[in-house]
């Protein structure tokens, strides 16, 4: 018989998703902090240890900050939570940090490989497309990833695997540091027949799974305002999620202009007509429904809708455009790889856009970064990404959508001096570097905190 030890700081609430779930057996007795010998399930109060120790501890000379990022989103689905986090990942790598990912697999059965473990799940896309629920976790996933003890655990969703990631943080004692990626509110129609119902149910369970953690981060001011509006009390950082601009650029070579040239001519885009991009999930939160009938209303013949993505609403969408007569103006490219978005970016002229539900809008940074003026639907989430008059403009109604593109096409001097301010803009607000090094602050930041707090230290019997 031997003992093993679970930290918990003093005064933290125990789980209110039940007791660690059989987790402790996976700590190594070596790993365990150090606590006067006592028998098994005595309790006592100590410190943790300082955080210049140089054997496990966080910001150890000896080794590398590890860090669990965990996430329900991960390749092949494309979406902004999984660019985030991709580009999180890359970014802590080049910091010199030790990054594994937790997240579910496409199937039922769990697999590791690359730093990155797959949790077994059974597909939820009866709620939302693509969603996945996570199986009970395989214990040899979870044996490793408590073997390599990681520093810090992340987690960027608030369903299978923040479950997993909140009791590998209490088991372990280490800071659980959360990404609130989604404005729940904007979904309601998935999951009630009443808005008002569905948005205090968002609160309510905002607040709650918020409140166990050591520090919360917002991609933008609004996301942190809705929620301390939700009475979410943990330290908010506000990170927008940054881009690699060596990717997301405009086309710089002969052969990449080309390229472009290529594309649009594979569409049946006449010389001379201007492309409008819109690079978006289909679903109906995003508002494309909007953008169809303001290109309607514009009724510009030289102007052509490219649609890049896929989702639930594609056929809905397909059909609105036939029924207002600009299957003529319109493209619906579908779902491209995450590769060659860059590519679709750089055969347009504008970025275009309606949807309110967006936390930072992922895409119009990057349509920003390769030099695309943006004309999109008044949000607070933009406030710090379209500067109206200068990146482009944000519209409400149809009429000044077509004053503003009229504008925009008709004034070939306006558009390249927006297009030049727009990739200014870009490169002095939005690197992937200055993200990284933001979130890593916060990490330093919550461990730093977890070492000033008292901790009980639980002796367990493991056989």
């Amino acid at each position: 018989m031997s003992s093993t030890t679970a930290r918990r700081p003093a005064g933290e609430k125990g789980s209110d998703l039940g007791s660690d779930l059989g987790l402790t057996p996976f700590i190594r007795s070596a790993d365990a902090p150090r606590a006067a010998q006592c028998d098994a399930h005595r309790v006592i109060t100590t410190r943790m240890r300082p955080l210049d120790r140089t054997d496990d501890h966080p910001a150890s000379a000896q080794r590398p900050l590890r860090v669990l990022l965990t996430t329900d989103w991960w390749e092949p689905v494309v979406n902004g939570v999984v660019a985030s986090v991709q580009t999180l990942r890359a970014q802590l790598i080049a910091l010199g940090c030790d990054v594994r990912v937790l997240t579910l697999s496409q199937g039922i059965r769990s697999r590791a490989d690359d730093g990155v473990y797959r949790l077994g799940s059974f597909s939820a896309s009866m709620v939302y497309d693509r969603a996945r629920i996570g199986m009970p976790a395989n214990r040899g996933v979870l044996r490793e990833i408590m073997r390599w003890r990681p520093d810090v655990v992340h987690s960027q969703v608030e369903f299978s695997t923040f479950v997993w990631a909140r009791r590998i943080s209490r088991t372990l004692g280490v800071p659980l540091v959360h990404t609130y990626h989604t404005i729940y509110e904007d979904y309601t129609h998935y999951y009630s027949p009443s808005e008002t119902v569905g948005r205090k149910v968002v609160a309510s369970f905002s607040k709650r799974a918020l409140e166990g953690t050591d520090a919360v981060i917002a991609p933008t001011a609004k996301v942190s305002r809705l929620l301390t509006g939700y009475g979410v009390r943990r330290p908010l950082h506000v990170i927008p999620t940054g881009l690699d601009l060596e990717r997301f650029r405009p086309a710089l070579s002969a052969a990449e202009r080309e390229d472009a040239a290529r594309l649009r001519a594979r569409l049946g885009i006449r010389p001379g007509q201007q492309v409008l991009i819109s690079v978006s999930r289909l679903a109906q939160e995003k508002n494309l429904d909007e953008v169809l009938d303001h290109l309607a209303a514009a009724d510009r013949p030289d102007a052509v809708l490219v649609v890049v993505g896929d989702g639930p609403y594609r056929e809905q969408l397909e059909a609105r455009a036939r029924r207002l007569g600009i299957t003529d103006r319109t493209r619906f490219v579908g779902v491209v790889d995450p590769s060659e978005v860059p590519r679709w970016y750089r055969m347009a002229d504008l970025f275009v856009s309606a949807s309110l539900s967006e936390t930072q809008g992922l895409t119009f940074i990057e349509a920003l970064s390769c030099g695309l003026p943006l004309l999109c639907r008044r949000d607070p989430s933009l406030t710090g990404v379209v500067l109206d008059g200068v990146t482009g403009y944000q519209i409400d109604g149809s009429a000044q959508f077509r004053g503003r593109l009229a504008q925009l096409l008709d004034e070939p001097a306006l558009r390249e001096r927006m297009a030049d301010q727009a990739l200014a803009h870009a490169r002095r607000t939005c690197g992937a570097d200055t993200f990284g090094q933001a979130v890593l602050e916060v990490y330093r930041q919550a461990c730093a905190r977890r070492a000033a707090r008292p901790i009980i230290t639980r002796q367990v019997s493991v056989a």
